[in-house]
């Protein structure tokens, strides 16, 4: 009875109301976290190297957040199914304050990078358990508008975030930034407490053992390739990118193995299967992204010689993009939800060539435009995905699906990271390159982000093609 005719419009007052509108507030404070605080560590990205070194591993700030997302991501499905949301959601909040925490004392950026672990660990779970919410708290019909709401708090999120971090690198220090976001996380954490101390904890006939080994293995997988960035060479890096590869397929193997366990849907990579092909489009195009994500900030404060606040401001950009677009067709019906990924999906692809002119050789403010069609594909087509899927989805496999698929974003990133980083330091990046070396890293690493979009608009066509039942 919640599911309303695919021609009709659902209005933002359907839930900015009594019924829904606490919670939604519950879902959008976890994406405020997670959205703020990874454009704020972009923006602090070149005080950080600037006060203790370390541009060769600027990559792992994102891989290592990507490692600890993907784990609390992956395993959030089946904490909620166990245990609700209250104790999954706040102990997200505290481990994401750890994390803040440990990277604000940090003397060196390996322990910058210890304290991205846990952020990861956090605030993936945190917006890992905002998609389940969505799915578990809002009937179907009002998917789209929820998404919609979460993108524009995601844009507004983004927004504020390289502010922060500007200002706390112009008048304060970067340290400043992680301790302003781990005080936050605890009010979050006794927030959820206090809100969702009535609620009941799901009644299941039997507790679902952890994946531990499966964790381990898509971990170790992101790892190896992640580490064979760090000091390139032909032997090294080709050994730990092929000890990546097949930890990911281990984990694959072993998780196709596995029935109310399972972490994702079955055969999640194959194309010829709808669902598979919107999970493999959503780790595709996550990968478009991270080349900017990554190395923006960085490239943009040394290459164009402008302050940390502007690099920042030019990937929120992105994220402003995505929320303004988002929030103009999100109440669209939903029969044109296959148009609205398509025309997303290549405006996604069309902004990587023009990243490709505009990073090495300005100016900026086209870096902005590149950054704003990028940010506005996908909130064309991420606002209608999730419901595209599930309706695909069979209704034992929902929660499942609304999990798998910011896991699959998330890994989506973290692999991306490790790849680009491998690239950026083979092409010479460093504490002490000079311009051409940056210069062939800026317009490197968006050109080489076109085979994931390649084989992400291949996926697109697969998921929209096929027929709802």
């Amino acid at each position: 009875m919640d599911q309303s005719p695919k021609d009709e419009a659902v209005r933002w007052l359907e839930i900015l109301n009594r019924k829904y509108g606490v919670s939604l507030a519950l879902v959008c404070l976890g994406i405020w976290l997670h959205a703020a605080d990874s454009l704020l560590v972009a923006t602090m990205v070149p005080a950080i190297v600037a006060d203790i070194g370390g541009a060769e591993l600027i990559s792992w700030t994102v891989a290592l957040y990507g490692i600890g997302s993907i784990v609390a991501g992956a395993s959030s499905g089946l904490l909620a199914v166990q245990y609700g949301l209250r104790g999954p959601m706040s102990l997200a909040a505290l481990l994401f304050a750890f994390g803040c925490a440990v990277s604000a004392l940090a003397p060196e950026m390996w322990v910058v990078l210890v304290g991205r672990l846990f952020q990861g660990l956090g605030g993936g779970g945190l917006m890992a358990l905002a998609f389940v919410s969505v799915s578990a708290l809002f009937p179907r019909r009002l998917t789209a508008r929820v998404m919609g709401a979460i993108a524009t708090l995601w844009g507004t999120s983004a927004f504020i975030g390289p502010l922060v971090g500007g200002l706390f690198v112009e008048y304060g220090t970067w340290q400043g930034g992680f301790w302003f976001f781990a005080i936050q996380a605890v009010l979050m954490a006794i927030w959820v407490l206090v809100t969702l101390r009535k609620s009941k904890k799901p009644d299941v006939a039997e507790r679902i053992r952890f994946p531990f080994w499966r964790l381990l293995w898509l971990s170790l997988g992101v790892f190896f390739i992640a580490y064979g960035g760090i000091e390139v060479s032909i032997l090294q890096t080709s050994l730990f990118v092929l000890l990546g590869i097949g930890a990911l397929t281990v984990f694959l193997f072993l998780d196709g193995r596995k029935d109310q366990s399972r972490l994702l849907p079955p055969a999640p990579l194959n194309l010829m299967r709808p669902l598979s092909a919107a999970l493999v489009l959503v780790l595709s195009f996550s990968i478009t992204t991270v080349a900017i994500t990554v190395y923006g900030p960085y490239l943009i404060t040394i290459i164009h010689q402008q302050p940390p606040i502007v690099g920042g401001y030019v990937m929120a950009c992105m994220s402003i993009g995505w929320a303004f677009v988002a929030f103009l067709i999100s109440g669209v019906p939903e029969r044109h939800d296959g148009k609205m990924i398509i025309i997303g999906m290549l405006m996604v692809t069309a902004s990587l060539p023009g990243y490709a002119y505009s990073l090495p050789y300005g100016p900026v403010w086209l870096i902005a435009i590149f950054a704003a069609l990028q940010g506005g594909g996908f909130g064309a087509a991420w606002t209608f995905i999730l419901r595209r899927a599930i309706t695909l989805a069979p209704r034992s496999e929902h929660e499942r699906v609304s999990a798998a698929i910011p896991t699959l974003q998330r890994l989506g990133y973290a692999i991306g990271a490790a790849y680009v980083g491998i690239l950026a330091n083979a092409a010479g990046i460093s504490d002490a390159a000079d311009s051409s070396s940056l210069t062939l890293v800026a317009g490197l690493l968006p050109l080489a982000c076109l085979p994931a979009a390649a084989i992400g608009l291949v996926a697109t066509v697969q998921f929209v093609r096929a027929r709802a039942p």
